[in-house]
């Protein structure tokens, strides 16, 4: 309580709240905006972190240096797009890297083919061969003066009836001399006409007529030298021939033996589980030895001549087919078990009477397909029918590329690749113009008209032989002593 002369004090007053400050329209916004590209330009160099941005504000009273900082801004600037372009164009280019290892182990031997070089015999072809013989035998004798055999047509007239029996006659055909070359040709005709023309004359060609169905369109096959032409000549006619005999040679272990003398692998001797055969219409008896077919498959263990496999070859010389090849020996491929042996392609000639060493080495490449190359990993998606039925390779492509476009269009199948069911070879006797479709087909496929070189991409897995003779020994008189006639040893 309060006592006597107290004094009652009140409490004073607080301070007064502070009143909120009045609202304004010049609060700082949240986005600045400017008012001139040159506001902005200066606000970012200003801020910026870029190197050497900020000198092109702080020297705007030197034009000089705002000009040399400026230069030097965008150098900077295009050099670092022109390393964006090179990265990004790198990028999609989709590079690949290339990985080369060097392997000595175990691996699988591959397949060795081994052909005769000799078709036929001659003395089982000669009835069928002889009228197109003596009708060679005489074209040469006209060419050439060379007379052969003693049988030939005295007369000019029997001469001439004799190549009308067969079609397609090889000719000799003149060249038109270039006009600046007239007077020269003159001059030199005396001389020539002395000197044996057939030989010596250069306005000249040797070749032979091939003709549409109806005749309404033709070509000459023509040749500068004359000995190509006979040659093809003869092939040609030799295919008719081969279109009509349906026999083909069996295997016999006579024949075989007649041809391989020896056979061993890794000093071990073949036998009969260790080959197959087929026979092929210009190289004739071929043997596979260690094709897919063999139940155990030869391994190689260990690099040089005493291992790996050895033949011994004997080739008949006086029993091949004169006018068809001019090589004797044999023919040697190596490949891969599941791939056919394409001879004219990657196989290679022995001579008969030498040794031969041949060295290997097996390759496996695999490439990368999608967007980093265009290969295939097992042919499917290529549009060519595969007509081998074997592991599809890029040879297997095109041969069977152009078989199909043969068909289609000369209605018959060339010879020398497979033979579709329900479809006849050709022969002129029954597709008298198949030579002239044949040949523009030929041309049309060498120059890719035909699509099958595009076609037919690479596998994105292959493994391939690289092989190569490397030792040849020609054997000393008192070894030939001991060893038949036309005898080749090989070694792989």
């Amino acid at each position: 309580g309060l006592m006597k002369g107290d004094k009652h004090e009140e409490p004073e007053p607080g301070p007064e709240p502070a009143a909120p400050p009045p609202s304004t329209d010049e609060e700082e916004p949240l986005l600045e905006f400017h008012h001139s590209y040159r506001e902005l330009f200066q606000f970012f160099c200003n801020n910026t972190t870029i190197h050497g941005a900020i000198r092109l504000v702080c020297s705007q009273h030197n034009r000089m240096k705002t000009a040399f900082w400026a230069v030097l801004w965008l150098c900077t600037f295009g050099m670092m797009y022109w390393q964006f372009g090179l990265l990004f164009g790198e990028y999609f280019s989709y590079p690949v890297s290339l990985n080369i290892n060097l392997n000595s182990e175990k691996l699988v031997f591959p397949a060795v083919t081994v052909c005769t070089l000799n078709p036929y015999r001659y003395t089982e072809m000669k009835k069928d061969l002889e009228e197109l013989d003596r009708i060679t035998e005489q074209t040469l004798f006209d060419l050439y003066k060379y007379n052969s055999s003693n049988t030939l047509v005295a007369h000019a007239r029997g001469r001439r009836d004799l190549r009308e029996s067969l079609p397609h006659p090889l000719q000799r055909l003149p060249v038109p001399a270039p006009p600046h070359a007239a007077s020269r040709v003159r001059r030199s005709d005396s001389s020539l006409r002395d000197n044996n023309p057939q030989v010596n004359r250069k306005d000249w060609k040797i070749g032979f007529q091939l003709c549409n169905q109806n005749n309404s369109d033709c070509f000459y096959r023509t040749y500068s030298s004359g000995v190509d032409a006979v040659r093809e000549w003869y092939r040609f006619h030799y295919i008719n021939i081969l279109s009509r005999r349906q026999d083909t040679p069996l295997l016999e272990e006579e024949a075989l033996g007649k041809f391989i003398f020896a056979c061993r692998f890794n000093q071990v001797s073949c036998n009969e589980a260790n080959y197959s055969h087929f026979h092929h219409p210009m190289y004739g008896n071929c043997y596979t030895f260690n094709n897919k077919n063999n139940s155990n498959l030869w391994m190689s263990f260990m690099p040089g001549v005493n291992n790996g496999l050895s033949l011994t070859l004997r080739t008949e010389q006086n029993d091949f087919i004169p006018l068809l090849s001019t090589v004797t020996g044999a023919r040697v491929m190596v490949h891969g078990q599941d791939e056919p042996a394409f001879m004219d392609d990657g196989g290679f000639n022995l001579r008969p009477g030498m040794e031969t060493s041949i060295s290997m080495s097996k390759e496996a490449v695999d490439r990368l397909g999608g967007d980093y190359g265009d290969c295939t990993k097992n042919g499917s998606d290529v549009p060519v029918e595969n007509l081998y039925g074997t592991k599809y390779t890029q040879q297997v492509c095109i041969h069977s590329c152009f078989q199909v476009n043969m068909i289609r269009e000369c209605g018959c199948a060339y010879i020398f690749y497979p033979q579709p069911r329900g479809v006849e070879f050709c022969d002129y006797r029954k597709h008298n113009s198949w030579g002239y479709c044949y040949y523009k087909l030929q041309d049309a496929f060498s120059s890719d008209r035909l699509g099958c070189f595009t076609k037919c991409r690479k596998p994105c897995k292959t493994g391939s032989s690289r092989c190569c003779p490397y030792r040849t020994i020609t054997p000393s008189r008192t070894r030939e002593m001991g060893l038949p006639n036309s005898t080749s040893s090989s070694r792989s």
